[in-house]
């Protein structure tokens, strides 16, 4: 049986308190940890100082999702710092499956994230270097929008092309995850789900990754 994973995204979270809010989640399986330069996307948000502190700080593994130009030369930073894994853009990175060797190289898993509009086809020759696939289904850069359905054809796509290839890599999908739309993404192979206000605006964040968590699961037991 596959098992669902939720990470929530500390983009909704109060970065003034970003302790105290990494604990209000004690049992999500991962932190994603959204990176914004302000060029990439139209947002700025934190860096690697940041980072290094909530490492330091949270027990939790780290999921970086870096959404920054010039990738090949910042990603590897972030594994160095400890991070679980680490996640740069294909429309930003010159030499992917160096960096992803790279990454791998250093400790952190690799991930490769695909803006709504970039098609998943030329990379899936790229699986094997890889250790997770991140679907968007939003426009990246900011929190809060609505979940994009027109992003599940190509979330099938991805599942069935790794569920051929027989290796070990993780669907994610970042966007929009609510309770809903989690039925919908884990029905079309996602197995990570990224989820910010659906987690931090609940009145109990860790119960809501729990809720979020059940629900995926009986998407995926009720595909199989």
């Amino acid at each position: 049986m596959t098992a669902c994973c939720i990470n929530p995204s500390i983009l909704s979270a109060d970065f003034a308190n970003l302790q105290a809010e990494l604990a209000r989640i004690a049992s999500a399986d991962a932190v994603h940890v959204d990176v914004m330069d302000n060029s990439f996307v139209p947002n700025l948000t934190l860096g690697l100082p940041v980072v290094k502190r909530i490492q330091e700080v949270s027990d939790l593994p780290l999921d970086v999702h870096l959404m920054i130009d010039d990738a090949d030369r910042w990603a590897p930073g972030y594994a160095e710092l400890g991070a679980a894994s680490v996640t740069f853009h294909a429309e930003a990175a010159a030499a992917p499956i160096r960096l992803a060797r790279e990454l791998r190289s250093i400790g952190s898993k690799a991930g490769m994230a695909l803006r709504p509009a970039t098609p998943v086809e030329p990379y899936l020759d790229l699986l094997g270097e890889l250790d997770l696939l991140l679907i968007m289904t939003v426009e990246p850069g900011f929190g809060g929008q609505p979940f994009l359905d027109v992003m599940l054809p190509k979330i099938r796509r991805a599942a069935e092309a790794i569920r051929g290839s027989g290796l070990p890599v993780a669907l994610q999908v970042d966007g929009g995850i609510t309770e809903d739309t989690i039925l919908r993404a884990a029905d079309a192979g996602a197995t990570v789900f990224v989820a910010g206000s659906a987690v931090y605006g609940a009145d109990d964040p860790d119960q809501a990754v729990v809720r979020l968590r059940e629900a995926a699961q009986r998407a995926v037991d009720e595909r199989r």
